[in-house]
Protein backbone atom coordinates (compact mmCIF):
# COMPACT_ATOMS: atom_id res chain seq x y z
CA UNK A 1 0.00 0.00 0.00
CA UNK A 2 1.25 3.09 -0.58
CA UNK A 3 1.07 6.93 0.68
CA UNK A 4 -1.30 8.88 -0.68
CA UNK A 5 -0.23 12.35 -1.11
CA UNK A 6 -3.60 14.61 -0.61
CA UNK A 7 -2.38 18.16 -2.65
CA UNK A 8 -2.31 21.20 -0.61
CA UNK A 9 -4.95 24.28 -0.72
CA UNK A 10 -3.09 27.19 -2.05
CA UNK A 11 -2.57 30.19 0.18
CA UNK A 12 -6.01 32.35 -0.80
CA UNK A 13 -5.66 34.79 2.28
CA UNK A 14 -8.17 32.81 4.15
CA UNK A 15 -7.79 31.54 7.30
CA UNK A 16 -7.32 28.36 7.85
CA UNK A 17 -7.62 28.24 12.12
CA UNK A 18 -10.62 30.55 13.88
CA UNK A 19 -10.59 30.43 17.62
CA UNK A 20 -13.38 31.94 19.02
CA UNK A 21 -13.81 32.93 22.61
CA UNK A 22 -11.78 29.81 23.78
CA UNK A 23 -12.18 28.94 27.18
CA UNK A 24 -11.12 26.40 29.11
CA UNK A 25 -11.27 25.80 33.31
CA UNK A 26 -9.88 23.99 35.64
CA UNK A 27 -11.18 22.29 39.14
CA UNK A 28 -8.20 22.98 41.23
CA UNK A 29 -10.49 22.26 44.63
CA UNK A 30 -9.36 20.03 47.89
CA UNK A 31 -11.24 16.91 47.82
CA UNK A 32 -14.88 16.93 48.70
CA UNK A 33 -14.62 15.67 52.28
CA UNK A 34 -12.22 18.54 53.37
CA UNK A 35 -14.44 21.38 51.50
CA UNK A 36 -17.04 20.15 53.57
CA UNK A 37 -14.93 19.95 56.94
CA UNK A 38 -13.15 22.99 56.33
CA UNK A 39 -16.57 24.80 54.92
CA UNK A 40 -14.76 26.03 51.69
CA UNK A 41 -15.89 27.17 48.39
CA UNK A 42 -14.84 25.26 45.22
CA UNK A 43 -11.65 26.28 43.34
CA UNK A 44 -11.46 26.83 39.92
CA UNK A 45 -8.74 28.03 37.76
CA UNK A 46 -9.19 29.66 34.37
CA UNK A 47 -6.37 28.88 32.56
CA UNK A 48 -7.67 30.20 29.41
CA UNK A 49 -10.24 33.15 29.56
CA UNK A 50 -11.79 34.02 26.00
CA UNK A 51 -9.13 33.98 23.62
CA UNK A 52 -9.81 34.94 19.90
CA UNK A 53 -7.39 34.95 16.84
CA UNK A 54 -7.10 33.00 13.43
CA UNK A 55 -4.76 32.32 11.39
CA UNK A 56 -3.93 32.08 7.50
CA UNK A 57 -3.24 29.31 5.35
CA UNK A 58 0.40 28.64 5.43
CA UNK A 59 1.47 31.49 8.17
CA UNK A 60 2.88 31.20 11.40
CA UNK A 61 1.21 33.15 14.29
CA UNK A 62 3.24 33.11 17.82
CA UNK A 63 1.89 33.07 21.46
CA UNK A 64 4.18 34.84 23.95
CA UNK A 65 3.81 35.28 27.50
CA UNK A 66 5.33 34.40 30.73
CA UNK A 67 5.31 31.18 32.35
CA UNK A 68 1.94 30.63 33.20
CA UNK A 69 -0.23 32.47 30.86
CA UNK A 70 -2.06 30.16 29.26
CA UNK A 71 0.36 29.07 26.46
CA UNK A 72 -0.10 25.77 26.79
CA UNK A 73 -2.99 24.84 27.15
CA UNK A 74 -4.31 26.81 24.18
CA UNK A 75 -2.03 24.23 22.60
CA UNK A 76 -3.64 21.61 24.12
CA UNK A 77 -6.88 23.34 22.97
CA UNK A 78 -6.09 23.66 19.04
CA UNK A 79 -5.04 19.44 19.47
CA UNK A 80 -8.13 18.88 21.18
CA UNK A 81 -5.85 17.14 23.96
CA UNK A 82 -8.15 19.61 26.43
CA UNK A 83 -12.08 19.90 25.37
CA UNK A 84 -12.76 23.58 25.99
CA UNK A 85 -15.13 25.01 28.89
CA UNK A 86 -16.35 27.86 26.27
CA UNK A 87 -15.91 29.06 22.68
CA UNK A 88 -15.01 26.80 19.68
CA UNK A 89 -12.44 26.04 16.87
CA UNK A 90 -12.59 26.06 13.48
CA UNK A 91 -10.33 24.32 11.21
CA UNK A 92 -10.54 25.06 7.29
CA UNK A 93 -14.29 25.84 7.94
CA UNK A 94 -15.19 22.68 10.30
CA UNK A 95 -16.26 22.79 14.14
CA UNK A 96 -12.76 20.82 15.13
CA UNK A 97 -13.89 19.84 18.60
CA UNK A 98 -17.15 18.54 17.51
CA UNK A 99 -15.51 16.45 14.87
CA UNK A 100 -12.95 14.95 17.20
CA UNK A 101 -15.60 13.34 18.90
CA UNK A 102 -16.98 11.22 15.78
CA UNK A 103 -15.27 8.57 14.01
CA UNK A 104 -14.25 11.13 11.32
CA UNK A 105 -11.75 12.81 13.59
CA UNK A 106 -9.58 10.44 13.01
CA UNK A 107 -8.98 12.44 8.92
CA UNK A 108 -8.83 16.03 11.01
CA UNK A 109 -6.20 14.46 13.55
CA UNK A 110 -4.27 13.46 10.35
CA UNK A 111 -4.09 17.20 9.40
CA UNK A 112 -3.23 18.62 13.07
CA UNK A 113 0.04 17.43 14.83
CA UNK A 114 1.64 19.44 18.07
CA UNK A 115 5.69 19.02 18.69
CA UNK A 116 6.31 18.76 21.69
CA UNK A 117 8.44 21.21 24.04
CA UNK A 118 10.63 18.75 25.99
CA UNK A 119 12.44 16.44 23.26
CA UNK A 120 13.49 14.46 26.18
CA UNK A 121 9.87 13.15 27.45
CA UNK A 122 8.30 13.47 24.28
CA UNK A 123 9.93 10.39 22.18
CA UNK A 124 9.75 6.28 23.77
CA UNK A 125 12.94 5.47 25.10
CA UNK A 126 11.79 2.11 24.09
CA UNK A 127 11.49 1.98 20.72
CA UNK A 128 13.69 2.43 17.31
CA UNK A 129 13.52 5.35 16.11
CA UNK A 130 12.06 3.49 12.79
CA UNK A 131 8.48 2.75 15.56
CA UNK A 132 8.49 5.70 16.63
CA UNK A 133 8.36 7.90 13.36
CA UNK A 134 5.74 4.84 11.62
CA UNK A 135 3.74 4.46 14.77
CA UNK A 136 1.48 7.46 13.14
CA UNK A 137 1.69 6.07 9.54
CA UNK A 138 0.24 2.33 10.97
CA UNK A 139 -2.47 4.13 13.88
CA UNK A 140 -3.83 6.12 10.76
CA UNK A 141 -3.47 3.27 7.99
CA UNK A 142 -1.49 5.49 5.93
CA UNK A 143 1.36 2.97 5.61
CA UNK A 144 0.90 -1.05 6.45
CA UNK A 145 4.01 -2.94 4.19
CA UNK A 146 7.19 -3.02 6.31
CA UNK A 147 9.63 -1.96 3.11
CA UNK A 148 7.27 0.91 2.67
CA UNK A 149 7.26 1.81 6.54
CA UNK A 150 10.82 1.89 5.98
CA UNK A 151 11.68 3.99 3.03
CA UNK A 152 9.00 6.51 4.30
CA UNK A 153 10.24 6.58 7.17
CA UNK A 154 13.97 7.52 5.60
CA UNK A 155 12.13 9.87 3.55
CA UNK A 156 10.99 12.05 6.73
CA UNK A 157 14.39 11.37 8.38
CA UNK A 158 16.04 13.34 5.76
CA UNK A 159 13.80 16.19 5.65
CA UNK A 160 14.78 17.01 9.26
CA UNK A 161 18.74 16.85 8.34
CA UNK A 162 18.94 13.39 9.33
CA UNK A 163 20.26 9.94 7.72
CA UNK A 164 18.31 6.87 6.99
CA UNK A 165 20.60 4.96 9.04
CA UNK A 166 19.10 6.40 12.35
CA UNK A 167 16.31 4.63 12.08
CA UNK A 168 17.89 1.86 13.94
CA UNK A 169 19.16 4.00 16.76
CA UNK A 170 17.33 4.44 20.36
CA UNK A 171 16.38 8.20 21.59
CA UNK A 172 19.17 8.33 23.82
CA UNK A 173 21.73 7.93 21.18
CA UNK A 174 20.59 11.34 20.00
CA UNK A 175 21.75 14.75 21.20
CA UNK A 176 18.91 17.30 22.07
CA UNK A 177 18.24 18.73 18.70
CA UNK A 178 18.57 15.42 16.97
CA UNK A 179 15.31 14.05 18.98
CA UNK A 180 14.02 17.51 18.25
CA UNK A 181 14.26 16.52 14.82
CA UNK A 182 13.02 12.95 15.06
CA UNK A 183 9.97 14.49 16.91
CA UNK A 184 9.15 17.29 13.60
CA UNK A 185 9.96 13.63 11.00
CA UNK A 186 6.92 11.92 13.42
CA UNK A 187 4.53 14.77 13.76
CA UNK A 188 4.96 15.27 9.80
CA UNK A 189 4.39 11.76 9.15
CA UNK A 190 0.75 12.37 8.91
CA UNK A 191 1.43 14.99 6.17
CA UNK A 192 -0.42 17.46 8.38
CA UNK A 193 -1.32 21.00 7.20
CA UNK A 194 -1.45 22.64 10.72
CA UNK A 195 1.52 21.71 13.27
CA UNK A 196 1.03 23.29 16.82
CA UNK A 197 4.35 23.86 18.97
CA UNK A 198 4.61 24.79 22.15
CA UNK A 199 7.96 25.83 22.61
CA UNK A 200 10.05 23.80 20.54
CA UNK A 201 13.61 24.89 21.09
CA UNK A 202 13.12 26.30 24.53
CA UNK A 203 15.51 22.85 26.18
CA UNK A 204 18.03 23.38 23.06
CA UNK A 205 21.12 25.50 22.69
CA UNK A 206 21.05 28.13 21.52
CA UNK A 207 23.11 27.04 17.91
CA UNK A 208 21.17 24.06 18.21
CA UNK A 209 18.00 26.20 18.35
CA UNK A 210 19.03 28.00 15.12
CA UNK A 211 19.05 24.80 13.30
CA UNK A 212 16.09 23.44 14.16
CA UNK A 213 14.11 26.93 13.66
CA UNK A 214 15.51 27.14 10.12
CA UNK A 215 14.38 23.97 9.62
CA UNK A 216 10.96 24.57 10.29
CA UNK A 217 10.99 27.74 8.42
CA UNK A 218 12.36 25.57 5.22
CA UNK A 219 9.84 22.93 6.01
CA UNK A 220 7.10 25.65 6.54
CA UNK A 221 8.05 26.96 2.60
CA UNK A 222 8.05 23.62 0.72
CA UNK A 223 4.84 22.03 2.10
CA UNK A 224 2.74 24.89 2.75
CA UNK A 225 2.43 24.01 6.69
CA UNK A 226 0.42 26.74 9.26
CA UNK A 227 2.25 27.36 12.32
CA UNK A 228 1.10 28.13 15.99
CA UNK A 229 4.40 28.61 17.74
CA UNK A 230 4.22 29.00 21.67
CA UNK A 231 7.20 30.83 23.08
CA UNK A 232 8.63 33.02 25.56
CA UNK A 233 11.66 33.81 23.86
CA UNK A 234 10.73 36.94 21.28
CA UNK A 235 14.00 36.47 19.59
CA UNK A 236 12.91 33.41 18.73
CA UNK A 237 9.40 34.80 17.86
CA UNK A 238 10.74 38.03 15.47
CA UNK A 239 12.58 35.08 13.75
CA UNK A 240 9.70 32.92 12.69
CA UNK A 241 6.22 34.62 13.08
CA UNK A 242 3.84 36.43 10.55
CA UNK A 243 1.72 37.40 13.46
CA UNK A 244 2.82 37.70 17.17
CA UNK A 245 -0.48 37.43 20.35
CA UNK A 246 0.57 38.63 23.21
CA UNK A 247 -1.00 36.39 26.19
CA UNK A 248 -1.50 37.71 29.78
CA UNK A 249 -3.28 35.61 33.00
CA UNK A 250 -5.01 33.31 30.22
CA UNK A 251 -6.29 36.75 27.69
CA UNK A 252 -4.97 37.73 24.78
CA UNK A 253 -3.64 41.76 25.56
CA UNK A 254 -2.25 42.85 21.87
CA UNK A 255 -2.55 40.81 18.12
CA UNK A 256 -0.63 42.42 15.29
CA UNK A 257 1.81 41.82 12.77
CA UNK A 258 5.63 41.01 13.49
CA UNK A 259 6.83 43.96 12.47
CA UNK A 260 4.42 46.38 13.34
CA UNK A 261 4.58 45.09 17.36
CA UNK A 262 8.11 45.16 17.34
CA UNK A 263 8.61 48.87 15.81
CA UNK A 264 5.54 49.95 18.19
CA UNK A 265 4.15 47.79 20.84
CA UNK A 266 0.51 49.00 22.54
CA UNK A 267 0.00 47.62 25.11
CA UNK A 268 2.07 48.36 28.42
CA UNK A 269 2.83 44.82 28.97
CA UNK A 270 4.17 44.34 25.45
CA UNK A 271 5.85 47.47 25.70
CA UNK A 272 7.42 46.05 29.07
CA UNK A 273 8.41 42.36 27.64
CA UNK A 274 10.21 44.72 24.78
CA UNK A 275 12.21 46.75 26.81
CA UNK A 276 13.49 43.64 28.59
CA UNK A 277 15.31 42.40 25.59
CA UNK A 278 19.21 43.51 25.47
CA UNK A 279 20.02 45.00 22.30
CA UNK A 280 23.61 45.59 21.14
CA UNK A 281 22.99 49.34 19.65
CA UNK A 282 21.77 50.73 23.76
CA UNK A 283 25.02 48.51 25.18
CA UNK A 284 25.39 50.64 28.31
CA UNK A 285 22.12 51.63 28.87
CA UNK A 286 20.55 50.84 31.56
CA UNK A 287 17.92 47.77 30.82
CA UNK A 288 14.18 47.97 32.20
CA UNK A 289 13.29 44.60 34.03
CA UNK A 290 9.87 43.34 33.76
CA UNK A 291 8.49 45.03 36.63
CA UNK A 292 5.90 43.12 39.55
CA UNK A 293 4.92 39.45 39.62
CA UNK A 294 2.28 37.84 37.80
CA UNK A 295 -0.64 37.95 40.02
CA UNK A 296 -2.19 34.76 41.57
CA UNK A 297 -4.68 32.97 38.75
CA UNK A 298 -6.55 31.50 41.66
CA UNK A 299 -7.29 35.07 42.68
CA UNK A 300 -6.99 37.43 39.64
CA UNK A 301 -7.34 41.35 39.96
CA UNK A 302 -10.57 42.88 39.13
CA UNK A 303 -10.70 44.48 36.04
CA UNK A 304 -7.92 44.72 33.29
CA UNK A 305 -5.29 41.85 34.78
CA UNK A 306 -2.42 43.74 34.54
CA UNK A 307 -3.39 47.20 35.80
CA UNK A 308 -1.74 46.34 39.46
CA UNK A 309 1.63 46.13 37.57
CA UNK A 310 0.90 48.97 34.73
CA UNK A 311 2.24 52.86 35.53
CA UNK A 312 -0.83 54.32 33.46
CA UNK A 313 -3.71 52.12 35.22
CA UNK A 314 -6.38 54.26 36.53
CA UNK A 315 -9.83 53.49 38.41
CA UNK A 316 -11.64 52.42 35.07
CA UNK A 317 -8.68 49.97 34.65
CA UNK A 318 -9.25 48.17 38.43
CA UNK A 319 -13.03 48.27 37.55
CA UNK A 320 -13.83 47.54 33.97
CA UNK A 321 -12.25 43.99 32.25
CA UNK A 322 -11.14 45.58 28.74
CA UNK A 323 -12.09 43.78 25.29
CA UNK A 324 -9.50 43.32 22.45
CA UNK A 325 -10.42 46.04 20.01
CA UNK A 326 -9.13 47.30 16.29
CA UNK A 327 -6.78 50.09 17.01
CA UNK A 328 -4.61 51.86 14.45
CA UNK A 329 -4.25 48.24 12.84
CA UNK A 330 -3.48 46.29 15.46
CA UNK A 331 -6.00 44.40 18.27
CA UNK A 332 -5.01 45.96 21.99
CA UNK A 333 -7.30 45.12 25.04
CA UNK A 334 -6.11 48.78 27.22
CA UNK A 335 -8.20 51.36 28.23
CA UNK A 336 -5.31 53.48 28.01
CA UNK A 337 -4.60 52.86 24.47
CA UNK A 338 -8.24 53.38 23.82
CA UNK A 339 -8.53 56.42 26.06
CA UNK A 340 -5.34 57.84 24.20
CA UNK A 341 -3.46 58.09 26.73
CA UNK A 342 -0.37 56.55 25.91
Amino acid sequence: MNAVIEPRKETTGEPLVVAHDLARTFDVSPPWLNRVLERKPRVLLHAVDGVSFSIERGKTLALVGESGCGKSTVARLLVGLYAPTRGGLQFDGQDAHAAFKTPEGRKLRRRIQMIFQDPYASLNPRWIVEDIIGEPLREHGILSGKAELRERVGELLKSVGLSPLDMSKYPHQFSGGQRQRISIARALATQPEFLVCDEPTSALDVSVQAQVLNIMKDLQREQGLTYLFISHNLAVVRHVADQVGVMYLGRLVEVADKQKLFADPQHPYTRMLLDAIPQMKHTGRQRTPVQGEVPNPLNPPTGCAFHPRCPHANARCSAERPKLLGIQGVQVACHAVEEGRI
